[in-house]
């Protein structure tokens, strides 16, 4: 497609292919996009010297091939670090701690290094040594002390070095990681190729798109393996003229010092080639594009979304240079987590270790004594915890943040329509077990979050039924009882007056027990968040004590058996409400349950 007048649109937009992802880079900016193992399209981006502000001297032809050979393999191999560091899985060996932590040495950072001296050494050891051997050999196998002429070396260990990089191409495909790399490859092209076709940038469009472009780095490497061939012809001509044989470990060393040379001729050739789709040159550029069919393969749509992010942030970048640029979000150790957290909740004036801990074991699903760990916490679930203490920072109790808590074993959820369940409302329920039966009617006054109803009907088996007068508490109990698959017969009703003359068994109730005078001095996440309704009892806190013992009697059966929580100072004055009673300490030794028998 062209546009208005009639030209092709360009641009100078080129691209490489990383570890789920692919770099962009444009006249001003590079950006890399990377898909985590969460799914979440990652991007990083940082500025770069635009052609017009480097020093004159690195503009020039050839010389500008030469740093951009070189300037192309650093940032390739610090954006394939990079892109690595997004997929962080597993947790640090022994010796890698060993090594951080006594040696200073990032394992990473040196299996890199390794990689790269590694890297090249075989390179060397494959498209220079190796062609070299190939062609000593067949003058051997001749005999007779027969040599081939310069040109005819050279052009021989081309056609070696051909054969091996078509060969090692060939073989690494092979590989699954590889071949998902060059499906990157491919979106890579295709993206490029869509704009250049003036269309919408879209995984739709893009498919549509040739995944072959004039400027690609393997059409690159073709033309640095004829040029050399020729260069190093001409040289070694040069060298003949004054009898000079270039041979053994000169002859190798003189090809790795004519590489900077043959990568810069090979540039501007690249280069040149791609203003134009003339037929003419279609011989030239035809090996590049054939060898491109194997190096590119046709990518995913998610692979082009990915493409196309790097793509758009290059663009916005280079049209604003104000704009701001961005570091990978990437996985960070549980203990670096946990101890952010723990700073977070304290500066926001929450210095209990335990909330923070709490918050990375429930977002991470694992146990309070593993958050120190190392185990790698990935950028989606760190911002689940950070949302978490953003949340817990605004005065919302813990447990409404998280969205639910454990009650007796059993999974309640909890917001603000009721209390969040106490721990020592578990004691309640224990003491209020040791007498119920499985044939027993209980009731549960003052459900509030349904968490007594449920541990109670789930372990005893017995028939339960829950009453509230806030049809909102009521609404949360259901949901509770359903989500824990207990049958519970729920009903509106301040304390009795809804039960008509029905009777139990046993008759357990936590009512609002804080003196009303009292609230206004409570924490703030529970005078602010937790139900008024639920809370305030009375001037004395003892109101809806005085009620229940007035009415409790015509609704226990004989024998039956009422518990009651309060707060631990009140289980005397409580208990002295009825005539047969016991009063039960919690695990702390402090007087909470008042067992009243009638």
């Amino acid at each position: 497609m062209k546009n208005k007048e009639g030209k092709k649109k360009k641009t100078s937009v080129g691209g490489q292919a990383v570890m789920e992802g692919v770099m962009m880079r444009g006249r001003t900016a590079m950006a890399t996009a990377v898909r985590d193992a969460d799914g979440i399209i990652r991007i990083e981006s940082e500025r770069v010297t635009p052609p017009e502000k480097q020093k004159k001297i690195l503009c020039f032809p050839v010389i500008r091939g030469m740093v951009s050979f070189v300037m192309s393999f650093v940032t390739g191999m610090k954006t394939l670090t990079r892109s690595a560091e997004v997929f962080g899985e597993g947790e640090p060996s022994k010796f890698e701690k060993w090594m951080a932590e006594k040696l200073k040495i990032n394992v990473m950072s040196a299996v890199m290094f390794v990689s790269v001296v590694l890297g090249v050494a075989l390179a060397v050891g494959l498209f220079i040594v190796l062609p070299i051997l190939a062609r000593r050999g067949i003058e051997l196998l001749v005999g007779g002390g027969f040599a081939f002429s310069v040109w005819a070396k050279n052009f021989i260990e081309g056609g070696f070095k051909v054969l091996i990089f078509v060969g090692y191409i060939l073989l690494i495909s092979i590989m699954k990681d590889v071949r998902r790399l060059f499906m990157y490859h491919g979106a890579e092209h295709k993206t490029i190729a869509c704009y250049e076709k003036d269309l919408p940038l879209t995984p739709e469009n893009a498919k549509t798109c040739s995944r072959i472009h004039d400027r690609c780095g393997t059409t690159f490497l073709v033309f640095v393996i004829i040029i050399s061939i020729l260069v190093s012809a001409l040289v070694e001509s040069l060298f003949a003229v004054y009898g000079v044989s270039v041979e053994r470990i000169w002859r190798v060393l003189l090809k790795i010092a004519l590489l900077p040379v043959v990568a810069g001729l090979s540039y501007e050739l690249l280069k040149a080639l791609a203003k134009t789709d003339s037929k003419l040159v279609l011989p030239i550029k035809l090996p590049g594009m054939l060898l491109q069919r194997i190096t590119t393969r046709e990518p995913e749509n998610e692979m082009l979304e990915v493409a196309i992010a790097a793509f758009n942030k290059v663009m916005e970048l280079d049209a604003d240079p104000s704009l701001p640029t961005e570091k990978f979000a990437v996985p960070e150790k549980c203990g670096e987590v946990t101890k952010r957290v723990q700073k977070r909740l304290a500066e926001g004036g929450i210095g209990e270790k335990a909330e923070a801990e709490w918050i990375v074991s429930i977002a991470l699903d694992i146990r309070r004594s593993e958050v120190y760990g190392d185990t790698l916490v990935t950028p989606k679930k760190a911002e689940k915890i950070d949302g978490l203490v953003s949340e817990r920072l605004s005065g919302r109790p813990l447990w409404y943040c998280v969205g639910d808590t454990e009650f007796y074993g059993y999974k309640i959820k909890t917001d603000e329509r009721a209390l969040i369940p106490r721990c020592e409302t578990e004691e309640l329920v224990g003491a209020a077990l040791r007498r119920i039966g499985a044939e027993d009617e209980v009731l549960d006054l003052c459900t509030g979050s349904g968490a007594i109803a449920v541990a109670i009907a789930k372990k005893s088996g017995a028939k339960v039924t829950a009453s509230d007068v806030s049809p909102e508490a009521l609404s949360l109990a259901k949901e509770n009882a359903e989500l824990n698959g207990a049958e519970i017969e729920f009903v509106e009703s301040d304390l009795f007056s809804a039960l008509g003359e029905r009777k139990f068994d046993v008759i357990v109730s936590n009512p609002p027990y804080v003196k009303s005078g009292e609230i206004a001095g409570l924490q703030r996440e529970i005078r602010e968040f937790e139900p008024l309704l639920a809370l305030d009892g009375g001037e004395d806190g003892l109101e809806f004590y005085r009620r229940i013992a007035a009415e409790a009697r015509a609704h226990l059966k004989e024998g039956g058996a009422l518990f009651l929580e309060c707060g631990d100072t009140q289980a005397k004055e409580v208990a002295a409400m009825f005539e047969k009673t016991e009063i039960i300490s919690d695990l702390e030794g402090k007087e909470r349950i008042v067992k009243a028998e009638f």
